[in-house]
């Protein structure tokens, strides 16, 4: 199941109705913003007892293309490692 970002905005505006769907709307887009411009500063992001998210670089290496069998090199590049807590891991596993 995938959400969206208009799914949690959602929920929230049920879980929250004295708040308007604008405001909410801001407030996801102030997280992601933030969660994005940490990652590029190649900062680790932490929420307790939730996940944590942080850039790892991956060495660049030699390659081959599957079809052509052709030998390719590739830069050195950026990967998102995503993790989540002991807890919630606990609560998903159940």
């Amino acid at each position: 199941m995938t959400i969206r970002k208009s799914d949690i905005i959602n929920k929230l505006s049920k879980n929250y109705p004295n708040f308007i769907k604008k405001d909410l709307r801001k407030i996801v887009d102030i997280f992601f913003d933030e969660l994005c411009n940490a990652l590029k500063r190649n900062e680790r992001v932490e929420l307790r007892d939730v996940f944590s998210i942080e850039t790892k670089i991956r060495k660049s290496r030699i390659a081959r293309n599957p079809k052509t069998n052709e030998k390719i090199f590739i830069k050195d590049r950026y990967s998102i490692l995503f993790k989540t807590s002991k807890t919630w891991t606990k609560r998903i596993n159940e």
